[in-house]
């Protein structure tokens, strides 16, 4: 299924919007779609904790271009991702879904199907007019052949992607990045970032497939999308005598006496695990984030971490100043968060899929220049989710949200106004697969309450398989995820509980569950958590809008 222009109207509210702008606008008023609308910027980031920026409060990463997007826009304090694994995420950031309503995940064996990506952010703003543009790592699968189908690359005007990861060399992994002069990837991305941005780029050749020009009549939507500062990244990271100053450098001058997270537990020291040993399998963690068991080993993570962090905040840079040197400035509004967090060896604890605020919570920063200057510079309370972007994103191009979007408009919030909003955000965890993770629900209130379930470890189920399989995307671990996706609704029993109080309490080192002076919070939460899954899932009928994947291509 492509997407070329134009498309014919599909019979929506979308649509609808999109045969009013395209046709009947220009009748009514003499400027262009690009006059009328703003033009977006969407960047996520990948593994990248909230507190990784300066205005986030670090105190040794240096992000200027950051610090200043958020003093002259709106930063959310509480912006969470509800699935905090890379795949499921991203799905939840294309489709305003929570996973539960997507069913998209490593062991589901699925991708998104045509009908359901169909109603993408990205695909609705193409409709809408939008000359849209992606950069970047995609790791999502659309189709039935997944990433071997072609239906994102043909889902955009300009293509500068690769599928899976991208590592810090990624032109050693995608050949249509070999175009790039640079070689590293934040500088890799921000070639194909800029030459979208400036049609007269000479990273752009007429006989090009993907990466077409932007015309001046329309406005635009580019997504940047890193693979940084997640270990796939920063682990391949080889400090080459070519590679810039900053990866080889930057921080070095520091790395002995960095900072460890408060609560960090070496491997050698934990004497009573964060959870119990059956529900979280630790021994069976991914080997990519060993680097926490020791100080040493994650000190030098940490310092790549803020090479790439400081590198993005360049690109940040370039960004904007390419933007006013073109005369864009001014109508170009800039989203930028985390698919996800990570742990930094807090108890002894490594890698994600957990639900805990390292793995759930994201930086959020939203800079719309046409606010009014009261609202800059804003820090706002409100919890703001995921799927509140492509909400967001479609909201500032004109567009009605679609009945698929679960998401909320942060537009009204970025303008200084103060809208009714959720109380609760819902988060969960379904991958639940040879890595020994556990199946989790988890929610966190506006006024600081935090309540974590656990369900029993299905690890067993794939013990004995091999290579792919060991995800759990066989036939036998896609039917199983399946049943996992109704399975608290139908009345499945959690096997542990955590309470927690942020407010008093912003580490999770306190479990409050077994505190009978807490007994009605806890019941409180629990009833919380019955309503909000029922809600993440959208009703029990029916399946989730997927495809089952080939084999060859899982």
């Amino acid at each position: 299924m492509k997407f070329p222009l134009p498309v014919s109207i599909r019979f929506s509210a979308a649509a609808a919007a999109a045969f009013f702008l395209l046709l009947v606008a220009p009748w009514v008023a003499p400027r262009s779609l690009a006059e009328t609308r703003p033009n977006l910027i969407f960047i996520l980031t990948d593994d990248q904790r909230a507190e990784q920026i300066g205005c986030y409060g670090h105190e040794i990463v240096e992000t200027p271009h950051l610090d200043k997007l958020a003093a002259e826009g709106t930063l959310f304090e509480n912006a969470y991702v509800t699935s905090a694994i890379c795949t499921p995420s991203r799905a939840c950031f294309f489709l305003s879904q929570y996973e539960r309503r997507h069913g998209v995940n490593f062991n589901s064996g699925t991708g998104v199907s045509e009908e359901a990506w169909a109603g993408s952010y990205p695909v609705l703003l193409r409709e809408a007019g939008y000359f849209t543009g992606y950069v970047g790592k995609n790791h999502v699968p659309v189709g039935a052949a997944g990433y071997r189908s072609g239906l994102v690359e043909d889902s955009f005007d300009y293509w500068f992607g690769g599928h899976g990861h991208l590592g810090f060399y990624p032109k050693q992994r995608h050949d249509l990045m070999k175009r790039a002069s640079a070689n590293t990837q934040v500088e890799v991305l921000e070639e194909g970032a800029v030459a979208f941005l400036d049609p007269e780029d000479a990273f752009l050749s007429e006989a090009d497939t993907f990466l077409r020009r932007r015309p001046a009549d329309r406005p635009f939507c580019l997504s940047i999308s890193f693979n940084l500062p997640h270990a796939a990244g920063t682990g391949s990271m080889k400090l080459l005598p070519s590679d810039p100053e900053l990866y080889r450098v930057a921080y070095r001058d520091r790395i002995d006496t960095l900072p460890l997270p408060r609560h960090y537990l070496a491997k050698a020291e934990i004497r009573s695990p964060k959870l119990p040993p059956e529900i979280l399998r630790t021994e069976f963690r991914q080997p990519s984030y060993d680097y926490v068991d020791t100080p040493e080993s994650l000190r030098e993570r940490l310092v790549r971490q803020y090479q790439t962090v400081t590198g993005i905040d360049r690109l940040v840079g370039v960004l904007r100043e390419k933007l006013a040197d073109l005369g864009l400035a001014e109508n170009t509004v800039i989203l930028f968060t985390s698919d996800h967090g990570i742990m930094a060896g807090e108890y002894g604890l490594g890698g994600k899929a957990l639900n805990y605020e390292a793995c759930l919570r994201v930086p959020l920063i939203v800079h719309d220049p046409r606010v009014a200057e009261a609202a800059r510079g804003q820090r706002r309370e409100e919890l703001a989710l995921a799927i509140d972007v492509p909400a967001t994103l479609l909201a500032l191009g004109g567009l009605p949200q679609p009945s698929s979007f679960q998401g909320q408009d942060l537009s009204p919030i970025v303008r200084g106004e103060s809208p009714e909003w959720r109380e609760a955000a819902f988060a969960e965890n379904l991958w639940s697969t040879f890595f020994g993770n556990p199946r989790i629900e988890s929610v966190r209130t506006a006024e600081g309450w935090k309540y974590i379930r656990y369900f029993e470890n299905d690890r067993a189920a794939f013990e004995g398989q091999e290579g792919g399989a060991r995800y759990g995307v066989d036939d036998a671990g896609a039917a199983l995820y399946e049943s996992w996706l109704t399975a608290s609704i139908k009345g499945e029993r959690p096997v542990h509980e955590e309470l927690f109080h942020l407010a008093e309490d912003p580490d999770e080192s306190r479990n409050l569950a077994a505190d009978p002076g807490r007994a009605k919070e806890l019941a409180r939460l629990r009833s919380l958590a019955d309503r909000l899954v029922r809600e993440a899932r959208g009703g029990e009928d029916g399946p989730p809008r997927t495809v089952q994947l080939s084999p060859a291509t899982r």
